[in-house]
This record gives C-alpha cells, structure tokens and sequence, in this order.
C-alpha cells in the first residue's frame, strides 16, 4: 500500500483557516504601498542562474548552498527558482528600459526558494513583499523605505520590531577594510572555523554575520567599517540619521550588520523582534547603486528592501493582530424534492443584493442541515420548504440572538438581515 502524498519539506500548504489572516495582512500591504505611490511589478519564479551569480554573489550562502538550480533539458541551459526577489526586478527593469528617463518606485509579492533546514519561520518555499526605489540617489529615499515600513508595523497592530542600521559606504571603502579585516583574520586563524577560513579571502565580511558562538568575541575585536568611510559615506549616512531622527524613528547602530547579498552599498537597515526566537528579522533591506550597471545597464542608483510575510503573519498571531473570522450572512437550507432549483434562484437573488449566501448542498435532514447552518457561523438560517416555495415566502431564523423565526416575503430578507 502506497503512503499518502505529502508536501515536500519546507513548502507549506495555506489552509483555509489560515486565509483570512493571508488576505487581510495582503489588503493591508496594498492600500500601504498605494499610499506612497508605488506600482506593482510581476515578475518570473525561474530565472537564468547566471543573473543571481551576478547579482547576489557566488561567495554567498544563498548561490553556493541554498539555491534550487537545475539544466533545462530542452535549451541546455543552467535555470533556478528565484531565491530572492531584487535581482529579478532589476534585470525586468532593464530588460523593459522603464529607466529610460523616469525613476521608479515597484513593489512584487510571492513566493521565493532556498535550500536550506526548514525550521519555524525559514522556509524552503517563503513569501515576501519586495519594495524597490530605482533612479533615487539620496538618502531620502532610505528615510522613506524605513519610514515606510515603520508605518506598516502600525498599521498591522505589531509592537516590539526594533531597527538596526549600517553603513557599508562604497567600493572603495569596503577595498580599505577589507584590506585590514583580513589582515586581522590572518592573525587569528587558530580561532577560525573551517566556513569562516574559507571565507578569510574571497568574502571576509561575511564573516562578521558568522553565528558561531565561538567567534564572537573575535568578531567583536575586529576592526569596523565605520572606521575607513570616507566623507561622502560618512555625509550620506549622517544625513539619513537626521531624517529618522527627525520624523521621531528609533534606531541603533550595529556594525556587524553586512547582509548576505554582494550588491549592497551605503545604507543597510534591518527590523528585528526578539519574540519569534532565532528567526528576528522580519524585514531587510538597503541601498545597492552598483547592481544596475552590474546586470548590463547603465549606472543608476537604486535602494530596497523585503519583508518576510510568515514571519510577519507568526507575529501577528503570537500579538492578537488576527482580524475577526469572518462568517456569511445567511446559510440556505431547503427541504423537498421540488425545492431545490428555487433555492438555488433564491440564493442568487440574495446574492445579487449584496448578501453572503452559503447555500445547503449534498441533501440532509432538518436536523443536520440547521447543525451545518449553526456551524458555518452564519448569522441567519433560510429555511425553504414547499409550503414556502408555493407561497413565495421564507423562514428566517436568527442564528446569534433569542429573536423568533419569522415568515416573511423574499423581498423582506435583505433589509431585515442588513438592520
């Protein structure tokens, strides 16, 4: 005997008692993006490989361990399941010239994949919604991006999420300080673990981000970024202090926060919560001008940043931010042979008023009908039978409340269910 089929690992099904909170956080999202006047973008699951090689950079966690790659047979070319979604935006950006002389603000939402040991809040198939600011060089539109996302922690009811910000300033300072992190490095090589050594000379600040608790101490020694920005990184990232400060948004400093992406400059920020256990970041993001030029376009500033829709979902959930179960107005039972085509005209005509009609079907007694009817939350039962049908009345039974079943024309049903 065959087992039942199941899900793969990590890839999770959303039940309909889950939905609601889906759709009302997804509602929620949208009239937010709205407001600040960005556009959707949709864009493909599977991309060429080479375009988040590039992109992300292939000494990362994500390309060299995480990524769901395979060689289409047909073209003989390597594709991949996208594992993040700023790469794809950008090369739809390019490839559709939409930078040809106007900036643009885009959002996408959807499902993203990594490879990796699914736990509670990291996913091998997890949602995000992606907001990305392209054409934009200053440091307002960071403040914006962090603005932005502080106003949705409002607007979903969550308390508690704290930004973290970093400056990674530019190529040339990151070259400086790469310089002196890896002469440090060198000097504690006995201390390194094997990932950290072979990360020492092909990707060094990664190793900052390292989680191992025996090298924390050693990342806590090591020489900062903050200390090689030249002017114009330092001005850029003062400046964006002003603004937070300015529109009353709390933050701290933390120079250990680098990233996992390569295409990352400037500004870097990240919205932390110490109530979802070792899975604290629920929302990301930064400033990265050079990933435009990087995929084949013309240099262009460009700023982001994603947030993790199930872990914003398991917040609201642990904080009472759920909205409330949704139930139709009217549940249609009907009883007789000859009832059935008038109680499906009936509950259309409901319907077409406006109502949330669940209408009975697969047959049953009074019984089992009024359980279902009680059961689906409803707040009024229909009751057809044939004396009703030949009548052109029905019953109607308040379901909630002590008030008495009544006979009333169908004409009667909307107003009575709507006061």
């Amino acid at each position: 005997m065959s087992k039942t089929l199941q899900a793969i690992r990590g890839m999770n099904d959303i039940l309909p008692d889950a939905a609601p909170l889906w759709q009302h956080f997804e509602q929620i999202v949208r009239d937010w993006l709205r407001a600040y006047g960005y556009r959707e973008i949709r864009m493909p699951m599977v991309e060429q490989t080479g375009l988040f090689k590039r992109a992300i950079g292939e000494v990362t966690d994500i390309v060299e361990k995480e990524m769901y790659t395979w060689t289409d047979a047909l073209n003989n070319e390597s594709l991949t399941l996208r594992p993040e979604g700023t790469a794809s935006c950008v090369r739809a950006v390019l490839e559709h010239n939409l930078l040809f002389g106007n900036p643009q603000r885009l959002f996408y939402s959807g499902p993203m994949f990594r490879h990796e040991r699914p736990q509670k809040g990291r996913y091998r198939q997890f949602h995000q919604v992606g907001v990305e600011s392209l054409g934009y060089a200053g440091p307002d539109m960071d403040a914006e991006h962090i603005l932005m996302s502080a106003r949705l922690w409002k607007q979903l009811g969550l308390s508690g999420i704290e930004l973290q910000i970093n400056t990674l300033g530019t190529s040339e300072d990151r070259a400086r300080h790469r310089a002196r992190l890896i002469h440090y490095l060198e000097s504690q090589q006995g201390i390194l673990d094997e990932e950290a050594k072979r990360r020492l000379h092909t990707n060094p600040l990664r190793i900052l981000d390292s989680k191992n608790p025996a090298l924390q101490d050693l990342i806590a020694a090591a020489p900062k970024l903050l200390d090689d920005l030249d002017e114009v990184s330092l001005k850029h990232f003062e400046e964006l202090q002003v603004l937070l400060r300015a529109a009353g948004v709390s933050y701290s400093i933390n120079p250990r926060l680098v990233r996992g992406l390569d295409y990352y400059n400037f500004t870097v920020f990240e919205w932390v919560t110490d109530q979802l256990g070792s899975q604290g970041t629920v929302c990301a993001g930064g400033r990265y001008d050079g990933l435009v030029e990087q995929l084949g376009g013309k240099p262009a500033p460009a700023c982001g940043f994603a947030m993790g829709v199930e872990r914003l979902l398991a917040l609201m959930e642990a904080q009472g931010c759920v909205p409330v179960k949704e139930a139709p107005d009217i549940y249609l039972a009907h009883f007789g042979a000859q009832v059935q085509t008038y109680a499906l005209t009936v509950a259309e005509q409901l319907r077409d008023a406006g109502l949330q009609v669940v209408l009975h079907c697969g047959g049953g007694s009074f019984k089992s009908q009024m359980k279902k009817a009680d059961a689906s939350g409803a707040r009024f039962a229909v009751l057809i039978g044939e004396d009703e049908m030949n009548a052109d009345v029905v019953s109607l039974k308040a379901l909630r409340t002590q008030a008495e079943q009544v006979s009333v024309p169908l004409t009667q049903v909307v107003s009575l269910v709507r006061n």
